[in-house]
């Protein structure tokens, strides 16, 4: 059931600090000490030979972050003599995989970035649980609660092959250094931060609107922080309705910064048309005069980073855990993409369950590793496979913590809310961005939306 991944939620805050603990005191250095080639190392599982298969994968993911996991499904062909192509889902992936079910073309594999969703795939019959094979590598691989994350009833249905720290604003050290301003450690000093760099004269925040999933990591930064994680948990399940004092507190602060055009790069309509990697960009692809200073969003800003700019990670852009707000504890979302075998009415083929054994072991994970922006929640990964000190000490904490971690919250509600182009959550808070003033408004529209996909 949906909420069954409860406890895992509970257990997440305090893997999610250790996360923001080690990043704070990592994030600053940086050594480039990763290869591209397995480097003679030994395959750690046995696959089968798949030649003359053909398999179809799915994911969000588009630029450098394709490309990185790519190489993973290179490395899987090279293995099994199978054929696999990828295909961009597009951010709504139920959408895209009902659409397709509908056509008689479903992908065998896909990515799947909420909890939620996976939950509704296997309701609705799309998806097979994992084989035997794929159980052995999550088994040696991966803590309880990572797997009870892909799980569904007391079933094992995917495989978490991805893991990210959603509580970082990374900026430039040459916009910080001319505004005379260090990294805020709450709130109020992220506000101050924001004008103080106004003044100097580079525009503090780049703001990603036209992607609605980044306003949501915005909002659930600010709303765990203030209201904790056992408000955060009800409002997860809807237990508490989005007209709820909490969530009209957690829109007040995000109005302080989203509420002055001056301090959003390109403005408040400019913002609602940028993309999440242009955000990234436009903060660090001038670096003797950055168009912004700061850029709020995950770990794999990282490649991002690399991929667009010439901004060097721990010199030129630096990071920062997201700052707590109104005195509670510095706040920290995890999130993460779990892969699933499509199969509507049948049961998952001899290749889909090679490839979720595959990327449930640590040879698809230390490919993944060396190509950067990448934090993989498999325990037995060694971090040399890590290119730099910033995504080994981001992975290192994460292991470390267990399964002492929380997951995002919009990722966590039905797709219809949480995770649909034009509606819901997305289009609730673009709306919200552009006109910050209208917090009913606001609660209104989300409830509204909240109680049409939970069928209250």
């Amino acid at each position: 059931m949906r909420g069954s991944g409860r406890d895992s939620r509970r257990r997440a805050t305090r893997a999610a600090a250790a996360i923001v603990a080690v990043s704070a005191l990592t994030l600053t250095a940086c050594g480039d000490d990763g290869g591209d080639d397995r480097g003679g190392r030994e395959s750690t599982i046995e696959l089968p030979d798949l030649s003359g298969e053909q398999l179809e994968v799915a994911a969000v993911w588009t630029g450098v972050e394709r490309d990185n996991f790519v190489r993973v499904l290179d490395e899987f062909e090279a293995l099994t003599g199978a054929s696999v192509s990828y295909v961009p889902s597009g951010d709504n992936v139920s959408q895209f995989v009902g659409t397709k079910i509908e056509g008689g073309a479903p992908p065998d594999v896909v990515m799947v970035p909420q909890p939620g969703v996976l939950h509704e795939f296997a309701e609705n019959g799309w998806i097979s649980p994992v084989g035997e094979t794929v159980q052995e590598q999550l088994d040696a691989n991966y803590t309880p609660g990572w797997q009870e994350l892909a799980s569904h009833e007391g079933e094992q249905y995917g495989v978490y092959v991805k893991a990210a720290n959603k509580s970082l604003v990374w900026y430039s050290d040459t916009a910080f250094e001319y505004a005379g301003v260090e990294a805020p450690g709450d709130w109020d000093e992220f506000v101050s931060t924001a004008w103080t760099l106004w003044e100097s004269g580079t525009t503090p925040l780049s703001v990603a609107g036209g992607d609605g999933w980044t306003l949501t990591d915005w909002f659930e930064n600010i709303y765990l922080s203030q209201s904790g994680g056992e408000m955060y948990d009800r409002l997860v399940a809807h237990e508490i309705p989005w007209t709820d004092q909490s969530v009209t507190d957690a829109l007040t602060a995000l109005a302080q910064v989203w509420g002055d055009a001056r301090l959003l790069e390109n403005g408040t309509n400019g913002s609602l048309q940028t993309l999440f990697p242009d955000s990234v960009a436009q903060t660090f692809i001038n670096l003797t005069a950055p168009d912004a200073g700061m850029v709020f969003e995950a770990d794999f800003v990282g490649s991002v980073i690399t991929d667009s700019t010439d901004a060097v990670i721990g010199e030129d852009a630096l990071v920062f855990p997201f700052p707590s707000v109104g005195g509670g504890d510095a706040p920290v979302v995890s999130a993460g993409d779990a892969a699933v075998a499509v199969s509507p009415g049948g049961e998952a083929s001899e290749a889909q369950q090679a490839l979720l054994t595959f990327l449930a072991s640590t040879d698809a994970a230390h490919i993944w590793a060396e190509g950067g922006g990448f934090i993989s929640p498999n325990k037995s990964l060694d971090l040399d496979a890590y290119p730099n000190d910033v995504q080994r000490g981001i992975a290192e904490a994460l292991i470390a913590a267990g399964d002492d971690f929380r997951f995002d919250l919009s990722d966590q509600t039905p797709a219809a809310f949480g995770g649909t182009t034009g509606q819901g959550m997305w289009r609730g808070l673009q709306d919200f961005l552009a006109d910050p003033e209208d917090i009913q408004g606001a609660q209104q529209y989300l409830e509204s939306q909240a109680a049409a996909a939970y069928g209250d």
